[in-house]
C-alpha cells in the first residue's frame, strides 16, 4: 500500500498535520494548494508539489481532499481544470471534507461516470486529534473500497467506521456535530448560570468533569473557558455551516432551531473565526 502515490488537496489546520502523519508513516504524497506557501512545511518533510489538480490526479493513485465547504469541494472536482476535467479512469478520490449528504451522493455519481472510485470519509475530531493521528473516520464506501483505503485511515485515525455507502458518512458527521453543538451550548449555559448564582467557573467545571456529565469535550474545553481564550481548534463558523447542513438534510428536532440560531448569532457578532467554545462569549452578553 505504501508504494502507491497519494495526492492531497487542502492544507488547512486539519490537512497539514494529516499529511505530515502520512509522510511519517512512509507514504509518498504529492500536494496541491492554491496558497503555495502552505505547501512549504510539507515539501520540507518530503512531499512533492503538483502544479495543478490535473497533474495531481494524473500522477497519483488515490487523491484525498480536505476542504472547507461544499462549494470548494465541488470546484475542485468540477472546474475546467479540476480532478474530473480529464480522463483518469481507475483512480480513487477520498473526500474527507464535511459536506451535505446530497453532495457526497452527487460526487459519487459523477465520479462513477468518469470510472473513478469515490469514498466519503469525513472525520470526527479537530486539530489535536489530527496531529496525534487519533481522529474518528466515518466512511461511506463499498466494502471493497473501504478495505483499499483502510491502511490510510489507520494512520490518520484511531478508528475508521464503515457506516454504509457514500452519503451515509456525511449524515453521520452532521449527526455527531449536532451533538457537539448541544454539548458546548450546554456547558456554556451551565457555567454562566452557575456564575450568576455565586458558583465560580473553576468549581462548576470541576463538578462537571468529576461527575457523570463529564466527557472528552468538557475536559478539552475547560482550559479555554478558564482562560477565557478561544483559539480555533474547530472554528465556530464551521459548526454554523454544519448545523445548517443538518437542517437542510432534514433535522427538525426541538433543539436544532434554537441551537442553530445561537451559533449563527455568535458568528454575526464576529466570533466565527474563534473556537466553537467561544459560544460562551456570545451567551455572556446581555440578550
Amino acid at each position: 500500500m505504501k508504494n502507491i502515490q497519494l495526492g492531497w488537496v487542502g492544507l488547512g489546520n486539519m490537512g497539514n498535520p494529516m499529511v505530515l502523519n502520512l509522510l511519517q508513516a512512509g507514504f509518498e504524497i504529492s500536494v496541491f494548494n492554491r496558497t503555495k506557501d502552505k505547501e512549504t512545511p510539507l515539501l520540507d518533510a518530503g512531499a512533492k508539489s503538483a502544479s495543478s489538480l490535473q497533474e495531481l490526479i494524473a500522477t497519483c493513485d488515490i487523491v484525498l481532499t480536505m476542504l472547507s465547504n461544499d462549494a470548494a469541494v465541488k470546484e475542485v472536482f468540477e472546474s475546467p481544470t479540476g480532478l474530473l476535467s480529464k480522463a483518469n479512469s481507475g483512480k480513487t478520490i477520498i473526500n474527507m471534507s464535511t459536506v451535505a449528504p446530497e453532495t457526497s451522493r452527487y460526487l459519487n455519481t459523477i465520479c462513477n461516470q468518469h470510472h473513478i472510485q469515490f469514498i466519503d470519509a469525513p472525520v470526527s475530531g479537530s486539530v489535536k486529534p489530527a496531529k496525534d493521528g487519533t481522529l474518528v473516520i466515518l466512511v461511506g464506501a463499498t466494502p471493497k473500497n473501504f478495505e483499499i483505503a483502510k491502511p490510510i485511515f489507520d494512520v490518520l485515525g484511531k478508528i475508521a467506521i464503515h457506516v454504509g455507502e457514500p452519503g451515509v458518512a456525511s449524515s453521520a458527521k452532521l449527526a455527531i456535530n449536532y451533538l457537539l453543538g448541544l454539548n458546548l451550548q450546554g456547558i456554556a449555559e451551565t457555567v454562566l448560570f452557575a456564575e450568576k448564582n455565586g458558583v465560580s467557573k473553576e468549581d462548576m467545571l470541576n463538578i462537571i468533569n468529576q461527575g457523570a456529565c463529564g466527557n472528552g469535550i468538557t475536559n478539552i474545553k475547560t482550559p479555554s473557558i478558564l482562560n477565557d481564550s478561544y483559539p480555533a481548534a474547530f472554528a465556530l463558523k464551521h459548526l454554523v455551516k454544519d448545523l445548517g447542513l443538518a437542517k437542510a438534510a432534514g433535522l427538525d428536532s426541538p433543539l436544532i432551531h434554537p441551537l442553530y440560531d445561537s451559533y449563527a448569532s455568535a458568528e454575526k457578532e464576529g466570533l466565527g473565526d474563534q473556537d466553537v467554545m467561544a459560544i460562551i462569549s456570545s451567551l455572556r452578553k446581555p440578550q
